[in-house]
């Protein structure tokens, strides 16, 4: 099996590049247009808190707030309340990364095995052959999201050596850097990676060599103390009329496996430091980080797939992964940024380094659309404000994408389900186990059929019969995406796969990659 070779994608950007040609900075003041975007995708979508920033030439131009931290509480969000920045995180790790190789304690290309000996891929060769780069671009030949059952819903009891253990049973769909398809695990592997270089856990170097030196003070990794800290922003689901608090924090909050993917906190100010940290190119003015470092972490390694939308909406011609960055163009100009997508937190981090220009939005409700519609405003008021497209006209325009989405990628008609009768599922009733998610137990329980995970206790759930299929409706209502149960063999030998109900959810809610085998009955 011949190595890929990361060049002819490089050499198509270095042509592409002359054609990303900066236009004038943008010389009208942005507050006019941006509060009119902030106030109506607020009323749109109805969300419980939202706050933007905006840098212009290395200062803040635009900081905006509204709603509350937890809805009802009557306790406001401000510049410093803490939201959750999700995956946003993994530009962070790839920083942390970028900053051990400028001390010589790392390479992009070191063999992931040079620091973590136990590393195991589900391929000898893949695991031979994969490098620290290789963790951050999404290449690895796994199906989306795979493995993301042993990081979320949380709370759960899975830790990174689980993480570690796992990926050795996790089979890929396809060939190793032959696409794209977003991962979240291999980011807690580079977590660990930059621990052994570093000769610290990852939480400890995060803070000292990206929050302390960038001022992002209130940031937050690993455990702490809201209580202690204050200000934070809480996630919510919207139920009817009402946006509610779920999965809300307890005063402890603790150190979380799936940390160095998605588990930092930070705020509005802290964002916007953040993002003058990157929009300062020259080496004097910010001495953080090396130009060859930061020329590393923009550089695209994976080519992304351009979607219609992009195409219609940006007039984009490219689309590809840096480390822990989405790169494209819009509009002619280069476009760096991210979304952080957790259970009612949402956020967005976009840089248009040939404008100097940068804003980031942090929403603590249900924002997906908000978050798409927001950021596609801001984006081309920056880029074609000639245009003046609203936040009204994108949301339209998402609206008749999902109007036009063919029956097979819309969710089932589940409203005739019933609980399951045990009867009719005694010769499926037992222990099962797979080989990196662990046990489940389907058992009878007062007259009812219940699914339960040892090690994710949020996935449990009473089993519905649906015609001739059944499905699991989670006890907890934030864990929105149900699955289909199937089951294969005779009473000797008896198999389980899963399946998401809504073929367009969360692929984190990675079901299909689960392989249950039968191995004792019900305690």
């Amino acid at each position: 099996m011949k190595r890929l070779r990361w060049l002819p994608f490089a050499l198509y950007v270095l042509v592409l590049a002359p054609a990303l040609v900066a236009r004038p900075a943008q010389t009208e003041s942005p507050r006019p247009v941006i509060d009119a975007a902030f106030d109506d995708v607020v009323a749109r979508y109805h969300l419980p808190g939202l706050a933007v920033g905006v840098v212009e030439d290395g200062k803040v131009t635009y900081v905006r707030t509204t709603g509350e931290r937890i809805a009802g509480s009557g306790e406001p969000i401000d510049a410093d309340t803490l939201f959750k920045v999700a995956s946003n995180t993994k530009s962070m790790t790839t920083a942390l990364l970028a900053r051990l190789v400028d001390q010589g304690k790392l390479r992009w290309d070191d063999p992931v095995t040079r620091h973590l000996p136990q590393f195991r891929m589900h391929d000898d060769w893949v695991t031979r052959e994969m490098q620290v780069r290789d963790l951050l671009v999404h290449n690895s030949g796994l199906r989306a999201g795979a493995g993301d059952l042993m990081l979320w819903p949380e709370p759960n009891d899975f830790t990174r050596a689980d993480i570690i253990r796992g990926l050795a049973y996790l089979k890929p769909v396809y060939s190793f850097r032959s696409r794209y398809a977003y991962d979240n695990l291999l980011y807690i592997v580079a977590g660990e990676v930059a621990a052994a270089a570093g000769g610290a856990p990852y939480e400890t170097l995060l803070r000292r060599e990206v929050f302390q030196p960038l001022g992002m003070a209130r940031c937050q990794i690993g455990a702490w103390n809201r209580a202690e800290v204050g200000n934070v922003a809480q996630p919510h689901m919207r139920q009817g009329e009402r946006n509610v608090p779920v999965r809300a924090d307890s005063d402890a909050i603790p150190a979380s496996t799936m940390d160095p993917a998605g588990g930092v906190r930070c705020s509005l100010n802290d964002m916007l430091r953040w993002m003058q940290a990157w929009l300062r190119t020259e080496p004097a003015q910010s001495p953080w980080l090396s130009r060859d470092q930061r020329r590393a972490l923009w550089l695209p390694q994976m080519p992304m797939p351009l979607s219609d939308r992009q195409r219609a909406w940006d007039d984009s011609h490219f689309s590809a992964y840096g480390y822990g960055w989405r790169l494209a163009d819009v509009d002619g100009v280069f476009k760096v940024a991210h979304t952080g997508t957790l259970m009612g937190m949402y956020s967005a981090v976009t840089l248009l380094p040939d404008r100097n220009v940068g804003f980031v939005i942090l929403a603590n409700g249900e924002a997906d659309d908000a978050r798409t519609v927001l950021t596609e405003v801001l984006v081309k008021h920056f880029t074609a404000p000639a245009q003046r497209r609203t936040v009204a006209h994108y949301a339209d325009e998402l609206d008749r994408e999902r109007a036009a989405l063919p029956a097979t990628r819309r969710p089932p008609d589940t409203s005739a389900r019933r609980p399951a009768e045990v009867a009719s599922m005694r010769r499926w009733l037992g222990v099962y186990r797979d080989p990196w998610f662990g046990e489940v137990a389907l058992c009878a329980s007062l007259e009812r059929v219940r699914f339960a995970s040892r090690k994710s206790p949020m996935l449990a759930g009473v089993v519905q019969r649906v015609g001739e299929r059944w499905l699991v409706d989670w006890d907890d209502d934030s864990v929105d995406t149900e699955a289909w149960l199937d089951f294969a063999g005779t009473d000797g030998a008896v198999s389980l796969t899963m399946a998401k109900v809504d073929p367009e959810a969360d692929f984190s809610y990675d079901y299909e990659d689960l392989a249950f085998k039968r191995t004792g009955a019900c305690p």
